[in-house]
């Protein structure tokens, strides 16, 4: 092991890991310290019980830039993915389903039959935001601007903003412009009139958030969720065959082959600083690390409060990182079933094709709006939203040699949206096994006898986000996407370009643009801005 390298990655998650493949390829020596015995950060989950894996609070890794799969070689590194045809099925308390279907077309003609006046609105609105969607991609893939140090890249990419903005057609160039500080609620009353239809659209405006439906902004967060992906506002649904882990093991043997070392169980305690310069990092034991530059995956609290010294900062700077909304309300439950759901209404046959997609239990706005004021009011709400997939329907390999050992014939991972990480009354450690009670109900209501299918189940609350995987506050995005902290304002105006206040100090999570998910772009984006500054 050396005692100084070009540059040190801070935290093993798929950010840290893509940040530090790009690194290594063009010839730097590049350190990974990985806290946890494995990297991949929450791709990377522990068996839900001997020979089980868990199928992980992310299931979905739909959104991986193809750019970066392609320049990693992450075929050759064992990463294969499936996609559901089946994007998105809605089931409500009543047992009625709705199923969006990755070609937009099929999803109308379904809804023709149930939901008349929705049929040719869905497609409008599919089509809509498809050519919104691709703007904003082109914003993702773009390096925000530093306001107070402009150069000549940023007048470049601005042109080409420009022509992308044009390129879009003046009634779409106007509606975007509109849309982007909307309500996604409002969004969807525009075009839609069947509620729950609203609702399975919108409910991508504030999965992993704080947000209601009806708070500013979230039509953003949904246009930002549709980069990347083919789905159009049915979404992404993308499994890594052999689980999320897979990817986490891909992306790490592609930094490795790419020369990066990987040090697991090392936990960086403080990144060194002399005249405002980083130096390299300190060990949880105490061994120092010397490092031209250091790259932080961790998020932007954890990084700037938790490894620099007060001093370092100073008050002003400290205050206003202090002061970033990174309070999450996301949970997890994880379950080991002994067979498949069967949900009310829904035949075998139907089943095994519209459940092979994500699984949306909430079936209004109205739901979405009274988790997220839950959140607010620091208490679970009487429902929860919760969106659930069962990844062994598209990859049966998850269970291969360990089904009829444990008794286990599929899994579920389900998010939970509406768990304050503060509540009012109690705390996550007396309250956690309650919650996977209360999602058990949940389901146990539209697939009756669910509860007696399941073996093993794992409770992930936002307290154990944040001390099993290191998210402050137990923000799964490293801090909320609205407007006032997006794009050149993520994570604060400033430090948009993923160099922070600090010389040689960098953030490449997913508290950095474009934010959160599992693209890799943030990674990318840090590895390319560092490059493009010269050798360190």
């Amino acid at each position: 092991m050396k005692s100084h390298y070009d540059v040190i990655v801070v935290g093993g998650g798929h950010n840290g890991l893509v940040c530090a493949a790009y690194l290594a390829r063009a010839g730097r020596s590049v350190l990974v310290l990985e806290r946890r015995d494995r990297a991949g950060g929450i791709l990377a989950a522990p068996e839900l019980m001997p020979g089980v894996p868990a199928p992980g609070p992310v299931a979905s890794a739909g959104r991986l830039s193809a750019r970066i799969a392609k320049d990693l070689w992450l075929d050759a590194q064992g990463v294969k993915l499936v996609k559901s045809d089946a994007r998105l099925t809605s089931i409500a308390p009543d047992g009625r389903a709705l199923t969006l279907w990755a070609d937009p077309d099929r999803t109308a003609a379904e809804l023709r039959l149930s939901v008349r006046t929705d049929g040719a609105a869905y497609a409008r609105l599919d089509g809509d935001l498809r050519g919104m969607a691709r703007f904003a991609a082109r914003l993702a893939e773009s390096a925000p601007p530093d306001v107070e140090h402009l150069r000549a890249s940023d007048l470049r990419n601005a042109m080409g903003l420009w022509r992308g903005y044009r390129s879009m057609g003046g009634r779409l160039a106007h509606d975007f412009l509109r849309v982007l500080p909307m309500p996604v609620a409002d969004v969807m009353t525009d075009y839609l009139e069947d509620d729950q239809l609203r609702a399975a659209i919108a409910w991508r405006g504030v999965s992993y958030t704080t947000l209601a439906p009806s708070d500013a902004g979230s039509a953003q967060v949904l246009l930002n969720d549709m980069v990347g992906g083919d789905g159009g506002v049915a979404g992404e649904m993308s499994l890594c065959l052999g689980g999320p882990a897979a990817l986490a093991a891909g992306l790490a043997k592609a930094a490795v082959g790419r020369g990066a070392e990987i040090r697991l169980n090392a936990e960086v305690a403080r990144v060194t600083v002399t005249q405002n310069r980083v130096t390299g990092v300190v060990l949880a034991g105490g061994e120092e690390i010397g490092a031209r530059l250091v790259v932080s995956g961790l998020d932007p609290k954890r990084t700037m409060l938790g490894l620099l010294e007060p001093e370092v900062l100073g008050p002003t700077l400290g205050w206003e990182v202090a002061n970033l909304r990174q309070r999450g309300g996301t949970s997890a439950v994880m379950f080991a079933l002994r067979d498949l759901p069967a949900f009310a209404g829904m035949s075998a046959g139907e089943a095994a094709t519209r459940l092979t997609g994500r699984i949306l239990l909430a079936e209004s706005l109205n739901v979405l709006d009274r988790a997220a004021d839950a959140i607010k009011a620091g208490r679970v709400p009487e429902r929860l939203a919760l969106e659930a997939v069962i990844p062994t329907l598209l990859d049966p390999s998850l269970l291969a040699g360990a089904g009829a050992t444990n008794g286990v014939s599929h899994l579920m991972s389900v998010v939970v949206h509406g768990t304050p990480y503060t509540l009012r009354d109690g705390d996550w450690d007396a309250r956690r096994e309650a919650l996977g009670d209360a999602v058990v109900a949940q389901i146990e209501a539209v697939a009756p006898g669910f509860g007696a299918l399941v073996v093993a189940r794992n409770v992930l609350t936002p307290l154990d986000l944040e001390r099993d995987y290191g998210m402050t506050e137990g923000h799964p995005l490293h801090g909320e996407p609205a407007l006032d902290q997006w794009f050149a304002w993520r994570p604060f105006l400033g430090a948009a370009r993923y160099r922070l206040p600090v010389n040689g100090l960098f953030l490449c999570g997913s508290g950095a643009h474009p934010g959160g998910g599992v693209t890799g772009m943030p990674g990318y984006q840090a590895a390319r801005e560092i490059l493009a500054g010269g050798r360190p």
